[in-house]
Parts: C-alpha cells; sequence; structure tokens
C-alpha cells in the first residue's frame, strides 16, 4: 500500500511549500481580457499559469529539486517560518486574482479544465490556512530530519554527479539549523495553543532520531556522497569536498538532530495529549471535515464516508468468502484470515527473494497490457528497497515520481522490514497499484503531457491518483495474474483495507476512537498483520483524511466504467476508457466524471 511518501515531491511540497507575492499586473488591463475572444484568453491563461509555475519553482526550491529541475538546488527557504506562510498566502491570493481577473466565460475543454482545477486549489489552498497544521511540523512519518536525510543521503531526489552539486548541498546543508530552530519554535507555540501531537505518535520520533544521530559524521546516512564521490573528481576537490561535508555534518546537521531530538525528549513529549483525533483539538470537527473534501474532492461528510466504508467492509467480507469456497477452506472468515496471514506456503524465504519475486512480475504483466491500454508512458522504472532508517514506519510499498528529464526513473519501493508479514498474496497486487499499470503509468504519462499548464503535469490531486492506484488492482485477472484464489483473495484483502480506512480515520477523527480500537477493528476485519495495523493506525492519526482518498477515487473511476460499459455497449473498448480517464492527468473527482460523460456523449454519437 501507498504511503504519503509516494509521491515525495508533493508530501514535501505539502508539508513545506509557500510562494511569494510577485508585483501583479494591472487589474484593468486583465479584466479587459475578459471581453476578448475564447482564443486569447485561453492564451493569456496558459501564459500566466507558466509564470506562477516559474514564480513556484523559484521559491518552492524542493518542488524543483523533484521535478529534476536543477536551478535553485543550492537553496532552502525558511518554509516553517511565519514569514514564509504569509508569503505563501500573498503569492496564492495574487495568482488567483490574476486568473479570475480574466475569467471562465467562453472557455472549453482543457482550457476550462485548467481553470476550474487551479481557481479550486487555489481557493482550498487559502482556506487550509484556518487550520494550524504548522504548529505540528513532526510526526513520525516525516519531519524536517526525514526531510534531511531522504535529499543528502545520495540516494534520493538531490543529485551528487558534479561538483556543482556536491556544493549546491553544502549550501542547503548549512542552511538546516534554521529550519530546525524554527519548526522546534513552531512546536512550543503549539503547547501553549493546546495544538499537539498525540503521544502515541511522538513516542516513534525520538527512537527514529537516535538512530540517525552519529558521533562520526563518516558513520552518519549523510556521508553516502562523499563515499560514492564520483571517480572523475580531482584530488582538491575531494579533500575540499570531504572536509566540508564533516564540518556541515559535524557542527551544523548533528547539533541540530541532537537540539530537537532533546526538545521532543524533554519539552514536547510531556506535553502531548492521550487522545488521537483531530476533531479534539480546537476546531478540529471543521478542521477534519476540510480535510476529507480536500483529500476526497467530494463534499461527502465525515458521517457518510464512515457508513459507505462499513457497506464496502461488508460487501468485500461476502466476495472473500467465495474465495474461501473456491479454495475448499472449512471455517470462519476470521480463521481464514489467520490461515493466510500464519501458513508458511505465503512467506518469503529471504529479502531477496521478495525482490526478485516482485521483479519477475514486470514481464509477465507487460504481456498483457497492451490489451488494456493504448496510452503508455516513456519513462522507466525500478523496484528498490525502502531504506532501513525509515522501513519500520513506512509502508508496504511506495512510489516516486521520474524526473522530468529522464535522470531519474519512477521508483517503486518494497519494504522488506518484518519479513514474516510482507506475504506472497499481496505482491501482484501491490505491484499492479505502485507499478505497472498503477502509479507508474499514471504518474509517468502525467509528466509527459507538455501540452498542459506545469501545475497540472507536476501537481497531483489524492483522491484521483490513489483512485487510479487502487482501481488498477482490480485488472490483475485482465493482465495475467491472480491465478489462484489466495492471490485473488489478496487484491480483495487490500481493496477490503482500503474499505477499513473509511471506517476507521473517520472512527479517529470524528468518532472518538482510540488507536486500540483501530487496530482491533482491523485485525478483526482483515487479514492484516499486527504491525501492520500499527504502523496504519498511527499513519491515519498523522494524517487525518488522507487515507479516504483511495477507496472514494476507485470507487468513482469504477462506476463511471460501469456507466460507459451500459451506454456504449458494443462500442466500449476498456483501452480507449483507459486513455481517457488518464490522458488528462489527475484531476478533482467531479471534474473526472464531466469529462468521462462528455467523451461518452461523444462515442455515441460516432
Amino acid at each position: 500500500m501507498t504511503a504519503r511518501p509516494l509521491l515525495l515531491s508533493l508530501a514535501i511540497a505539502a508539508t513545506l511549500a509557500g510562494g511569494f507575492a510577485l508585483p501583479a499586473p494591472a487589474f484593468a488591463q486583465e479584466t479587459a481580457a475578459a471581453a476578448t475572444p475564447a482564443s486569447d484568453k485561453a492564451a493569456s491563461l496558459d501564459a500566466l499559469y507558466d509564470a506562477y509555475w516559474e514564480a513556484l519553482l523559484k521559491l518552492n526550491p524542493l518542488q524543483a529539486t523533484f521535478q529534476g529541475d536543477a536551478r535553485y538546488n543550492d537553496q532552502l527557504p525558511d518554509f516553517y517560518s511565519a514569514e514564509f506562510r504569509a508569503r505563501s498566502h500573498d503569492f496564492t491570493e495574487d495568482w488567483l486574482a490574476r486568473v479570475e481577473a480574466i475569467g471562465s466565460d467562453g472557455l472549453a475543454g482543457q482550457d476550462l479544465l485548467s481553470y476550474e482545477i487551479f481557481v479550486r486549489d487555489a481557493r482550498d489552498s487559502l482556506e487550509s490556512e484556518k487550520y494550524p497544521d504548522w504548529m505540528m511540523p513532526v510526526n513520525q512519518m516525516g519531519s524536517i530530519a526525514s526531510y534531511t536525510i531522504m535529499l543528502g543521503s545520495g540516494t534520493g531526489a538531490q543529485p551528487f554527479k558534479t561538483v556543482k552539486d556536491y556544493d549546491n548541498w553544502l549550501a542547503r546543508g548549512n542552511r538546516l539549523p534554521t529550519l530546525f530552530d524554527t519548526a522546534i519554535d513552531n512546536m512550543r507555540q503549539g503547547m501553549k495553543a493546546g495544538v499537539v501531537q498525540p503521544r502515541a505518535l511522538m513516542e516513534k520520533v525520538v527512537p527514529q532520531l537516535d538512530a540517525l544521530i552519529k558521533d562520526k559524521p563518516e558513520d552518519t546516512l549523510l556521508w553516502g556522497p562523499i563515499k560514492s564521490m564520483p571517480d572523475d573528481f580531482s584530488d582538491a576537490d575531494r579533500k575540499r569536498l570531504t572536509a566540508a561535508y564533516r564540518e556541515m555534518i559535524g557542527k551544523q546537521v548533528m547539533p541540530s538532530f541532537r537540539k530537537l531530538r532533546a526538545f521532543i525528549a524533554d519539552e514536547y513529549l510531556p506535553a502531548t495529549r492521550d487522545s488521537v483525533g483531530l476533531d479534539k483539538l480546537p476546531g478540529g470537527d471543521a478542521w477534519y471535515a476540510f480535510n476529507a473534501h480536500q483529500s476526497t474532492t467530494t463534499d461527502m461528510t465525515p458521517a457518510e464516508i464512515h457508513q459507505l466504508g462499513l457497506d464496502e467492509v461488508a460487501r468485500i467480507h461476502g466476495e472473500i468468502r467465495k474465495v474461501m469456497a473456491e479454495a475448499g477452506f472449512k471455517g470462519s472468515l476470521q480463521e481464514f484470515f489467520e490461515f493466510m496471514k500464519n501458513d508458511p506456503q505465503f512467506s518469503f524465504k529471504s529479502e531477496d527473494a521478495l525482490l526478485a519475486y516482485y521483479r519477475s512480475l514486470e514481464d509477465r504483466i507487460n504481456k498483457r497490457i497492451p490489451e488494456q491500454f493504448s496510452l503508455l508512458p516513456k519513462a522507466p522504472f525500478e523496484i528498490r528497497p525502502v531504506e532501513p532508517y525509515r522501513a519500520k514506519s513506512a509502508a508496504g510499498g511506495s512510489y516516486m515520481t521520474p524526473s522530468e528529464d529522464g535522470s531519474r526513473p519512477g521508483i517503486f519501493y518494497v519494504n522488506t522490514y518484518d519479513l514474516p508479514t510482507r506475504k506472497t498474496w499481496d505482491a501482484e497486487d501491490l505491484y499492479l497499484h505502485e507499478a505497472i499499470p498503477g502509479h507508474h503509468f499514471q504518474l509517468a504519462l502525467q509528466q509527459e503531457l507538455t501540452d498542459l499548464p506545469k501545475f497540472r503535469r507536476f501537481g497531483g490531486e489524492t483522491a484521483f491518483i490513489e483512485g487510479w492506484g487502487l482501481y488498477a488492482e482490480s485488472l490483475g485477472k485482465s493482465l495475467g495474474v491472480y491465478e489462484t484464489p489466495y492471490d485473488y483473495f489478496g487484491y480483495l484483502q487490500n481493496e477490503l483495507w482500503r474499505a477499513i480506512r473509511l471506517v476507521t480515520d473517520t472512527g479517529l477523527h470524528s468518532k472518538g476512537w482510540t488507536r486500540e480500537q483501530v487496530i482491533q477493528y482491523m485485525l478483526d476485519n482483515s487479514a492484516e498483520s499486527e504491525t501492520q495495523s500499527t504502523a496504519e493506525a498511527e499513519r491515519y492519526i498523522a494524517w487525518p483524511g488522507q487515507a479516504l482518498a483511495y477507496k472514494i477515487g476507485e470507487l468513482k473511476i469504477r462506476s463511471l466504467r460501469t456507466r460507459a460499459e451500459k451506454a456504449l455497449g458494443p462500442k466500449f473498448d476498456v483501452r480507449e476508457f483507459h486513455a481517457e480517464v488518464l490522458r488528462d492527468g489527475a484531476v478533482p473527482l467531479q471534474i473526472l466524471e464531466g469529462k468521462i460523460d462528455r467523451w461518452i456523449a461523444e462515442k455515441q454519437k460516432g
């Protein structure tokens, strides 16, 4: 399943993003543009979108780095500061005003789609400022410390190929103490305001930091770039960079890690809360309802989502009982779950065997892809194990998008931690979700849509992205997998897991459920291990509402396919449907529904 870092670029951007208020052009000129022909308006909007994205990359340099744009790889603003939040607000308000001054009258097709998405997302961004998530910048799923390792270890988006690359990270690394200090100050403000993290989460953060803190720079993960320094560097550069990295890590970064660790252990943990729900914080009910809206791109209430989850859990249990009958299993549903979790036939013998199995799926599935897809990405992808430092809290799998310039492939991260819990029956559906035809198809294709505004190419709508990933799992039988009842159970189990998320996420944040209650519900109603159930429960606590996107998005795509099949009959071509869903990148679900309805109408005319 996909943790939020599936889109590391977007995950970090969402956590740290901001912008800068640029001087606005005369609004009289923009307002006058509303009376111009639609083609001129579209051209004016496209120019604005380009300027907006350039401004965003310049002033959100991490977004540029993860996109593969190296122009700002030496820059690191203090994203956590009040000043930067104010600049971010002004930036969004300014660009929204510019776009709305031109207006949508007369726009159609992609032009209207881009306008609607830009305005919707900007308004949501401004709405989100009501809720002080900046007071809680650290949890077990991510922090300035973990982002430092992601960028500076030499295995992530920050490049380490040239001397300039190495100097870029030096400049960024030496700025880190400022961000650590601001994050700590924000948490102190949260303590005064009663906006603090649950204790259950922060107890996990201290050992995470302990694992990263080392006395010698050479023993840290941040020494990786020095260990793997390119052979063509001169001796002078080698000596200079080695000394500079030793100084940066030993005198700047590690002291900041220690300061954060001491603050959390000595000051913050005693101030954390016993409750886990977002609704237990000031204004938390409205905060969670907003998170649910933003995550699902719908107006469904938490209560409606909770009931939908209960209904889906019951339906999928019925499908699993059919699998039990096919497999000849005699016993209860819960006994079947225990059998699937514990029988040795479903275990991998080693981490290497697990990785080899995932890599073997590529050829099997690719042979059948032409039957289902006509629109394919150009970017390659790789399968890598999750790094040890984050494996304990990471999900079973996650995906990172390829860079725009092609220097970095899409990466499917497979978690090999706690090997006995990684089951053979879980592999096929996870591959379909994270790699092909799931996230890799959708996200790599989106980056290749060069005619779209860049805020759409490199942006994202979680409900669409994760909905597509879960929908991709449903294609397994058509792609030559799920050949045994047990492997098909793996798909049903993961569909069940996403339905359980609707129940448990809303339970945690709107119905007073406890962490232990959520873990027990997962164990009672699925075949997930206690390790996975615990990690997932704590993920939902850390990211309220995010986990709702998967099932809501998948149900929308499936319902639209059913609608198209019924409306088009023999004219329905699944390859054309998939192309239509994917060709415009990630869009809000309401917008997806409108565009599929227009596609159906056009096909009926033909």
